[in-house]
């Protein structure tokens, strides 16, 4: 997705929570522009009290429950077919291709272990209204709903009276919804994997100091936020520097400043909420004197002929599905068979997989489940008051084109 179809794609994925607005492939990073040159913006971060322990790094989902909803309904009785919807903006003008591509994940998941399931894919329009009327006609001839995908569509299905059956939304609902105990909210979150890479990081850099390199888009600014909130919590300090919209001069003058305030600052390490691009053109600048992080967005896509060394030892988080692909857990299921996915869409895949799996461990009564999944280790609970679901991505390094899982020890 590129241009126009990518601005509208993650517009009405609302900020999205998906995967669709990580990489900076849906991104542009710069434009070009004749204005005066701007330098690199900075924001000190103040240091909260230390926590007395630092938390798993894990992804975590906690919606709030709602007293006045019913508990959740049994999904089927047990021996019987299972019977699922898969409501998704099929014929979207701009989520149709990613809705596209998470049911063709879903159903490689349903062909590898579902025996005893009906899959019945419902288009749920365009809009929160035509959400909730797809939404009322997967209920009825389903047992179990998987969707909405867009951010507004979840928000319109958790507050509709209608939400009754076992409801696995796939993105985030807006800030201040009240989520129904019936609906479990698996969608991919940019936030949330910066706040586990804070985790991750304070461990490995106990006592570290931090410069939060950001650029100018909406969705960089959610992961150096997330990050930087949380970074905060965990007792560290931090700044925040932000690369200027501009052209490539422009780009230069700012990370060359950059470099001279890493040199005579000596932070203990970099975060990039940046895309591959921007992390490239400035781990280039930098160099490898100081370590540097990031989240699955500084991932680049594996390009022939060009091993990208310039991001060699940079540790980032991303899916088993884009750096696992041998694991067996991941290897069980059969890859897109279309054109080549972006990363962006490799992961829109992993999480239609990852939505059936559970949705098939709610058929089972599992109330609480723990699962390798091809985007992270799953734990899941139904079922008891407020659904809780948490999502833990596998640490990277990226070595000689390719991000890979660390050696013992590195």
């Amino acid at each position: 997705l590129k241009g126009v179809l990518a601005a509208v794609t993650v517009a009405l994925l609302a900020g999205c929570s998906t995967p669709c607005d990580v990489s900076g492939r849906l991104c542009a990073p710069f434009e070009a522009n004749t204005r005066p040159l701007a330098e690199p913006q900075y924001q000190q971060r103040s240091t909260a009290p230390a926590e007395p322990a630092i938390p798993e790094a894990e992804v975590q989902t906690m919606p709030v429950d709602s007293p006045d909803q019913p508990q959740p309904e049994a999904a089927a009785p047990t021996g019987k077919t299972v019977r699922i919807g898969l409501m998704l903006p099929l014929r979207s003008a701009a989520l149709g291709k990613p809705a596209d591509i998470l049911r063709a994940g879903f159903m490689a998941a349903h062909a590898h272990e579902g025996a005893g399931y009906v899959v019945d894919v419902i288009d749920s329009g365009d809009g929160p209204q035509q959400a909730l009327e797809a939404y009322a006609r997967a209920a009825e001839n389903n047992d179990i709903v998987v969707g909405p995908l867009a951010r507004s569509d979840v928000s319109a299905v958790a507050s509709s009276p209608a939400l009754r059956k076992p409801t696995i939304a796939l993105n985030h609902p807006d800030a201040g919804t009240l989520v129904p105990p019936n609906m479990i909210v698996i969608g991919l979150s940019i936030e949330d994997e910066a706040r586990q890479a804070a985790a991750w990081i304070s461990r490995e850099q106990p006592g570290a100091s931090a410069i939060i390199v950001t650029g100018p888009a909406a969705w960089q600014h959610r992961i150096a936020n997330a990050f930087a909130d949380e970074w905060i919590k965990l007792g560290h300090n931090s700044e925040e520097v932000e690369l200027p919209t501009g052209n490539g001069y422009q780009i230069e003058m700012a990370i060359g400043q950059l470099n001279s305030k890493v040199q005579d600052e000596r932070p203990t390490l970099i975060f990039a909420a940046l895309d591959a691009v921007q992390a490239r053109q400035v781990r280039g600048v930098l160099g490898n004197g100081v370590p540097f992080y990031g989240s699955s967005s500084v991932n680049p896509r594996p390009v022939a002929g060009d091993t990208q060394p310039e991001l060699d030892g940079v540790r980032m988080l991303d899916l088993p599905w884009v750096m696992q692909r041998d694991d067996a857990a991941v290897a069980a299921y059969r890859r897109f068979d279309g054109s080549p996915l972006t990363l962006d869409m490799e992961r829109v895949y992993a999480l239609g997989i990852d939505a059936f799996c559970v949705a098939r461990e709610i058929a089972k009564g599992r109330n609480n489940f723990e699962l390798d999944g091809v985007t992270g280790k799953l734990k899941g609970n139904y079922g008891n008051g407020s659904a809780q679901f948490s999502r833990t991505m596998p640490v990277a390094v990226y070595q000689g084109g390719a991000a890979r899982m660390p050696a013992a020890g590195q």
